[in-house]
């Protein structure tokens, strides 16, 4: 058998993007397993959540989006800090950048190896790369809980921390009167994870419990589908969560047995490909995600930085 392509770097293909608007003055962008991105409009200005790969992509998403508003943006929130979510905000012209603490620390620490590491992965989201002027820092953080008042009858938003997850600075943006949630890459709808620099066994548990407290009656996840409806958001929170969980099952038992990576990988691979593994971005992830979270069981709980070098053996060694 062939080896497959890396990553999801023959993946060149057009997707099909929809444009959604799922309350008053509150929209978002999905795109066949994309990134997902979106934006809630105060009194006077906008809130953007995610800024996508490179400007130019973030251009051709506020295009989309002066159809239906003018007014600047105030604020971009990053839900966390990979390549493909942050490097696209010098098109925002933001007045403020939001972010957690831990994503600030992330992007000074590994901020550079990231983005190269993605671009190798997934060299279609970055449209005209060369219109990247840097990395992306956050110009306000917080620890806990942030709120931005929305002025006239909007109502706020809030951003809040719910524990570490799909990496350490995850935060979600949470909509009280419309009740609509920006979950980030904390909850994915029929779209597979990534959880190369996760925290498996807190993200389970005590981080997707809180997500799910929020009771939201539409979620935004990091890609996919849109759930509306209670029914809807609680059954891509319970996809989240067995994935990882299937994740930690299968790995940990080749772990305790003295097994080896290759052996976890394939273990779970045969579990979960045939309920995900015809949703994007699956067979690209799966190799990273089984790798960190044999780390984990290894005992180093800061995940190690991915490199494009150690991207290549791991896929090698995997998927090979």
């Amino acid at each position: 058998m062939p080896a497959k392509p890396f990553a999801s770097s023959a993946d060149l293909r057009e997707t099909q993007q929809t444009f959604e608007t799922l309350a008053d003055g509150v929209y978002a962008l999905t795109a066949e397993g994309d990134p997902n991105v979106g934006a809630i409009e105060g009194e006077d200005f906008l809130v953007c959540v995610e800024a996508l790969a490179t400007p130019v992509a973030a251009c051709d998403w506020l295009t989309r989006l002066r159809e239906q508003t003018d007014k600047p943006v105030r604020y971009l929130v990053l839900s966390h800090y990979h390549a493909v979510r942050v490097l696209g905000a010098s098109a925002f012209d933001a007045d403020v950048i939001v972010a957690h603490e831990k994503t600030r620390e992330l992007v000074a620490e590994r901020g550079k190896q990231d983005w190269e590491s993605e671009f190798a992965r997934m060299p279609r989201l970055f449209k005209q790369p060369e219109s990247i002027p840097g990395l992306t820092w956050p110009t306000l953080t917080f620890s806990d809980r942030l709120t931005i008042p929305l002025g006239g009858d909007r109502g706020e938003l809030i951003l809040q921390y719910c524990g570490r997850g799909h990496t350490a600075g995850d935060v979600v943006a949470w909509l009280p009167r419309q009740q609509v949630l920006f979950a980030g890459d904390l909850v994915e709808s029929q779209a597979a994870l990534y959880t190369g620099d996760a925290f498996h066994h807190d993200w389970v548990a005590g981080t997707l419990d809180r997500v799910a407290v929020f009771g939201a009656e539409t979620l935004v996840g990091g890609r996919g589908t849109i759930p509306r409806g209670h029914a809807a958001v609680d059954a891509a929170i319970a996809q989240t969560r067995e994935f990882l969980q299937v994740m930690i099952e299968e790995t940990g038992a080749v772990h305790a047995r003295g097994g080896t990576l290759k052996e976890a990988f394939q273990a779970v691979h045969a579990k979960l490909a045939p309920q995900y593994g015809g949703w994007p971005i699956f067979e690209h992830c799966l190799p990273f995600d089984v790798s960190r979270l044999w780390d984990e069981l290894d005992g180093i709980d800061w995940p190690r930085i991915w490199t494009a070098q150690r991207d290549r053996e791991v896929w090698d060694a995997l998927q090979g």
